[in-house]
């Protein structure tokens, strides 16, 4: 039986394997996505059932789970340098120069290369198999992040016996990027609950690979691409350019938009083509990287203390405009901030003709001292969003005044309020505001939510102008009005019968989605799956207070005070009826986790600070499965203070002052029963995610 499991298993995790390459490398799909849902859903019930005969690579790993408290460190085998830099075409003829005469004149090839605006990443392979990835750091020590890397979907676990004979053991550097398209939906989503937005995609990439939930990474849709091979001694290739081909070969993502030079003037070639074009990418890009293609060579040419002598990066200069700015619009998100957008006159900028750009806040404004008719000078940060970097004073106009922020809602005239600790003004109209309103039906039925079919944001913003839709429950009164419906220029009978049936079907999307869907301000993806698991109920979640709520995982106190201040509206509770009525999902299907011991039963537990042994997740759920419970504030009442590592002193002061017992982790697991160490933590929102992306969200082409 052992034996069928194991060779089941190592089945899956080989077809699995194939399945991703086929998909993420050469853009076919030999299964539907329900196909590979339901094998890779197989192999993670084995490899739990069977944990002896899981692999470290196994594909389960590209959904993530794991926790990690701190990353360690370790040395770069090979120091991880920096190129040299230059943004003159003067200096790639003088760095043509000094390579030609380093080489006294022998004939040699260059490698032109588009730099990816990422973070850079060395990973290490052997027998095949992903071992480690490791940060740049400071060049010759980075941070581990093999967890977080693992959940990167064209990154492959293992690679594919083809080709040249693969090294015992091998790194490979490269750069972990975020695509524009998911960079662009996740300022969206920030810019909606009034979050401030990531500067550019290099800086949201790197702050996803320091996250410590990989489910968290596994949800920011990271990418790949391998540049450069290295190996103990002697390389087994003897061009760069060759090197490249046997990773391909491998499976490792390579972008196939490098090119061999003969010439400087080829070079520069290559430079100018990509200029413009390169603005047609799905990923961004700041510069191109020119190295020598012959390996003997580069190593005759040497390094110097920071850079190799045999290659050199040329970087785009930051294309800037000066144009006017002729008004500001106000805009009204789905929590109620109030966004000023600029409107300019049109000016070419970074392939594109740029005509609005953001101001995020009221505190830009001011900073730039920003007044109608200027001529302001324009950049896109990182190339990807316009922004407003300063003001042509000299051109400023006679008798201009500063611009003065509305005090009241641009849409409905509300009085705005400015939360004290925010930078946005907000209108707290949410039940009136036309725009806010809008935003929540568009939120209702986004992809990530109840993801209705047949009914996209535009359709939905119609019928809410039209007066057929108000809110979310409302959208389920839809089909009582398809006659009427079928009348809409646009719509059709075809048009309301998929519209009909994709709210059907929404009826079967899990507690998490429709939780997720409502649109409760800070409540994201991850929070909304960690109140759903831990709730399971509507009902539980909406009579937890604050405190209890901040105990959640995931969950802090400003979260908590939004959600309970969500549910105790009488409106928003009229809402939920009305759902429940139209037989929306509003609790987890299934059996809860049955307790394990009533050990702890009658106790009450703070958790504060990071733990060695376990997560909080799994703390949490070691007490909960054991009869205690959690909650997020210290009182008389509470029973313990579980301290870890970093736990702030104000938790201290105060439980010290109550007289309440503070004891550690070795103490807590003291309590519990001798085997419930090894208890295995909640399932993560990960497990419930789509293992493939939905088709056509990403193009692969040359470059997926």
């Amino acid at each position: 039986m052992s034996s069928d499991i194991q060779q089941r298993i190592n089945a899956l995790t080989e077809q699995l394997h194939h399945l991703n390459y086929q998909y993420y490398q050469r853009d076919e799909s030999e299964v539907s996505d329900q196909e590979f849902d339901a094998l890779l859903a197989e192999l993670a019930r084995l490899e739990a059932e069977y944990p002896q005969f899981a692999q470290p690579n196994s594909p389960t790993q590209r959904v993530g789970g794991t926790i990690t408290k701190q990353f360690p460190s370790a040395e770069h085998r090979y120091p991880m340098l920096s190129l040299g830099n230059t943004y003159s075409e003067a200096d790639l003829r003088e760095f043509d120069e000094r390579v030609r005469k380093g080489l006294e004149g022998a004939e040699m090839q260059y490698v032109c290369e588009l730099k990816f605006d990422g973070v850079a990443m060395s990973l290490s392979y052997e027998n095949g198999q992903l071992t480690q990835g490791v940060t740049r750091g400071d060049s010759t020590r980075g941070d581990v992040v093999t967890s977080n890397v693992r959940t990167i979907r064209n990154l492959p676990l293992h690679l594919r016996p083809a080709g040249p004979a693969q090294p015992t053991e091998f790194e490979v550097r490269g750069e972990i990027f975020m695509p524009l398209p998911v960079f662009e939906e996740l300022n969206e989503e920030r810019e909606a609950n009034g979050e401030a937005l990531l500067a550019n995609p290099r800086n949201a990439a790197s702050g996803a690979l320091k996250l410590q939930d990989s489910a968290q990474v596994a949800a920011r849709k990271l990418r790949f691409y391998a540049y450069a091979f290295l190996m103990p001694g002697r390389s087994q290739f003897a061009t760069h350019s060759a090197s490249l081909e046997a990773l391909s070969t491998w499976g490792l993502p390579v972008s196939d938009t490098w090119r061999r030079c003969a010439t400087i003037e080829q070079v520069l070639d290559f430079v100018h083509e990509w200029d413009k074009k390169r603005f047609g990418l799905p990923v961004a890009t700041d510069g191109i990287v020119i190295k020598v293609d012959d390996f003997r060579q580069q190593e005759l040419l040497g390094y110097t203390s920071k850079s190799p002598r045999w290659a050199i990066a040329y970087k785009y200069p930051a294309e800037a405009g000066r144009t006017r700015l002729q008004a500001i619009q106000y805009q009204v998100g789905r929590t109620g901030a109030v966004t000023p957008v600029a409107l300019l006159e049109p000016v070419p900028l970074a392939g594109t003709v740029v005509k609005r750009a953001s101001l995020h806040n009221a505190n830009q404004i001011a900073a730039l001292d920003l007044r109608l008719g200027d001529m302001v000078f324009v950049e896109k940060g990182g190339e990807i969003i316009p922004k407003i970097t300063g003001v042509d004073l000299e051109a400023r106009p006679t008798g201009s005044q500063p611009i003065v922020y509305p005090t009241e809602c641009p849409a409905c005239g509300t009085p705005l309020i400015r939360p004290e600790g925010e930078a946005h003004f907000r209108c707290p109209n949410d039940r009136g505001c036309p725009p806010q309103r809008k935003a929540k039906l568009e939120h209702f039925i986004s992809r990530k939510a109840l993801d209705i079919d047949g009914l996209g944001a535009e359709t939905v913003g119609r019928l809410f102008d039209l007066d057929f839709v108000t809110d979310a429950a409302s959208l389920y009164e839809l089909p009582a009005k398809a006659a009427e419906l079928a009348q809409l220029e646009r719509m059709g009978e075809k048009s309301v019968q998929r519209l009909v049936a994709g709210l059907e079907a929404s009826k079967q999307v899990p507690f998490d989605r429709v939780l997720f869907g409502l649109g409760i301000r800070y409540v994201g993806e991850t929070v909304a799956d960690k109140l759903a698991t831990h709730y399971r109920t509507v009902e539980a979640l909406a009579a937890a207070t604050a405190p209890e709520l901040a105990a959640v995982p995931e969950v802090g106190g400003v979260i908590a005070e939004s959600a309970a201040a969500w549910f105790q509206e009488p409106a928003n509770q009229d809402l939920l009826e009305r759902l429940r009525a139209a037989g929306v999902q509003l609790a987890l299907t299934g059996e809860a986790p049955q307790p394990q011991s009533d050990r702890l039963a009658g106790l009450t537990f703070v958790l504060s600070g990071v733990f060695e042994q376990h997560s909080r997740d799994e703390l949490q759920h070691l007490i909960e499965q054991h009869g205690g419970k959690i909650t997020g504030s210290i009182s008389k009442k509470l029973s313990y203070l579980v301290a870890g590592d970093k736990m702030g002193p104000a938790k201290r002061e105060k439980a010290t002052s109550l007289k309440v017992p503070i004891i550690g982790e070795t103490d807590l697991m003291a309590m519990l029963p001798a085997a419930s160490e090894s208890l295995a933590p909640p399932t993560s929102e990960a497990s419930a995610a789509p293992a493939h992306p939905a088709p056509g969200t990403l193009t692969q082409g040359s470059l997926f």
